[in-house]
């Protein structure tokens, strides 16, 4: 049996869990800008963003995650991967930057409610379909789905390109090194984008008038 997938599907999911458990409050923003609770934001000297965030800390995803940080502990003692520097900092660079990414996207999400007033829920297909989509290794899809998860939504990045150095297989597909070791902030700059595009939404924001 390959374990390599499990190193995949161990890491997304517990990025994915820890971004769920934050993103709440954006997830069901659509009702919050119908019901002119986004107004008492506004008017609160806070931004919008943490208030959001800490809206509501949905503690039920402790399930996805105790599920992916077994299996990923799993799959690293199965494979014999010994926990050194520049493992522990593939790992969590891209932990890290998954986390950022998934972030990015729902913030996104919520940023267009405030033009269709109601949440689009084909976003999703980026969310919970590009946790689908990391579980197996990138090399398997087609050359124009690997360039939109890579140039537009950067989850190569952030979970595919570190893990092949952990694997120590980065060289096998003509990825350099340095790539697999900084690509992960491809999240984070992913995340600053949404935080921008946030912003724009912010301004252009009318109230219901409730």
């Amino acid at each position: 049996m390959c374990v390599y997938p499990t190193l995949f599907y161990g890491l997304i999911n517990t990025a994915f869990a820890c971004a769920d458990a934050l993103v709440r409050g954006f997830d069901t923003f659509g009702k919050t800008v119908q019901s002119g609770d986004f107004d008492r934001l506004l008017l609160r000297p806070r931004s919008t963003v943490l208030q959001l965030l800490g809206t509501e800390l949905t503690l039920k995803r402790v399930g996805r995650l105790s599920q992916g940080l077994v299996v990923l502990v799993w799959s690293l003692t199965t494979l014999r991967i010994p926990l050194t520097l520049s493992i522990v900092w593939l790992l969590g660079t891209a932990f890290l930057g998954s986390m950022a990414l998934f972030i990015g996207i729902v913030i996104i999400q919520a940023t267009i409610t405030f033009w269709t007033i109601e949440s689009l829920e084909i976003m999703n297909i980026l969310t919970y379909g590009g946790v689908e989509t990391a579980q197996y290794p990138f090399s398997i899809y087609s050359q124009w789905f690997q360039r939109f998860f890579t140039f537009l939504i950067p989850l190569t990045c952030v979970s595919y390109f570190p893990i092949l150095a952990v694997l120590n297989k980065a060289h096998e597909f003509s990825i350099p090194l340095w790539v697999c070791y900084s690509s992960p902030i491809a999240g984070v700059l992913f995340l600053g984008l949404a935080l921008q595009l946030w912003k724009i939404g912010e301004r252009h924001y009318c109230s219901t008038g409730s």
